[in-house]
């Protein structure tokens, strides 16, 4: 009997190489990076919006007077920011959620290490075929997505990083993301629900970063998202008649900034009687505000005003639905790239009268 021998071919064709850039914030990694991360986060001319020339001295002052403060606040997490680790933990968990593809995530921080240079040179060494910028900002705004963006065309160029790319804008109603933080908020408020006397109401408070007045009235489209979003994690929980609202939190400079106060709404539980619910939703990743502005700063601040319950719902960090989101934005983004998109693809997500929409902004 002849034996029949079987010879595997492999795919001729390898797959195609993809980095995935994730943006965030950053932060000090050290009490001595503290102040120089506040240096150049109010030197950048996204954030702090005054003459060119009079913004090195502005961002010095406002630097030097929180340098106190947020030591304090770092201090209490070991006197540094939790942002980039967790960030990487993202990051290793996206891989693993992108079969079939040769993927590989690098973070870019805004305003500590890895800046996007430094990130860019990473990137164009591993010579990708594409890549995909991901914000971990859902929601769109000029002083954060739109700062890293810039920062990163800046960077790319410097690295001489020529890769086709693909840069996701937005994503603050994206079905997989509203549910998958529907799913947070919702197993929260039921334990919440569950520990407190049925008798005392809970009220649950959508707290978001604040931005100063005059950057929305100007265009911007944050906080149209973050209604966007909060619309949309409403009606994916099914709970569209709650009681709930939108508040805004760590204000940073003098001017009048949007509202109302996350301050002003856990003052107003305690008068109404109302325990709440805390959800950080914009943003995806424990650090300062959340752990510390939130978790310790809002907490006494209920304890002061009489609110019968104080609860917040964790941000998303490496959550399965929340990871299983991003892999689908990337797949998404490759599907509808190079170039500008959302999560609607080549579609804006901004009403007509927000002019700093990246759209917008790339037509004109």
């Amino acid at each position: 009997m002849t034996e029949i021998s079987t010879v595997q071919h492999s795919d001729p064709t390898p797959p195609r190489k993809i980095a995935i850039v994730l943006f965030n914030l950053g932060g000090p990694d050290r009490p001595e990076s503290i102040k120089p991360f506040l240096l150049n986060l109010f030197s950048d001319p996204a954030i702090l919006r005054v003459p060119f020339f009079v913004r090195p001295i502005l961002a010095r002052i406002i630097a030097r007077a929180r340098v106190k403060p947020a030591t304090e606040n770092y201090a209490f997490l070991g006197g540094k920011s939790p942002l980039l680790e967790l960030t990487g933990e993202q990051a290793a968990a996206l891989e693993q959620a992108l079969p079939g593809i040769d993927a590989k995530c690098f973070i870019a921080m805004r305003y500590w290490h890895p800046f996007s240079l430094e990130t860019a040179r990473a990137v164009k060494a591993w010579q990708p075929d594409e890549v995909v910028l991901l914000p971990l900002y859902p929601q769109y705004s000029t002083t954060t997505t739109g700062s890293s963006l810039t920062a990163w065309r800046v960077a790319a160029a410097q690295a001489g990083l020529m890769a086709k790319t693909t840069s996701l804008c937005c994503y603050p109603t994206d079905p997989a993301y509203a549910a998958a933080t529907a799913g947070l908020v919702r197993a929260a408020y039921d334990k919440a629900r569950a520990e407190l006397d049925p008798a005392i109401g809970l009220r649950v408070l959508f707290s978001a970063h604040g931005l100063p007045e005059t950057i929305v009235k100007r265009g911007d489209p944050y906080q149209a998202q973050i209604e966007l979003t909060v619309a949309a994690v409403l009606q994916a929980w099914g709970a569209p008649d709650l009681d709930s609202t939108i508040c805004y939190q760590s204000r940073a400079t003098p001017q009048k900034w949007i509202g109302p106060s996350t301050d002003e709404e856990v003052e107003r539980a305690g008068r109404d009687k109302v325990a709440v619910l805390v959800v950080p939703i914009a943003f995806v990743s424990e650090h300062s505000e959340t752990l510390v502005e939130l978790d310790i700063e809002y907490r006494h601040l209920a304890e002061k005003a009489g609110v019968p319950g104080y609860y917040r719902v964790p941000t998303q960090n490496t959550d399965p639905a929340f990871i299983a989101a991003l892999a689908d934005l990337v797949f998404g983004a490759l599907r509808d790239g190079p170039g500008l998109c959302s999560h609607r693809g080549k579609h804006r997500v901004c009403a007509a009268d927000r002019l700093d929409c990246p759209f917008a902004l790339q037509a004109g």
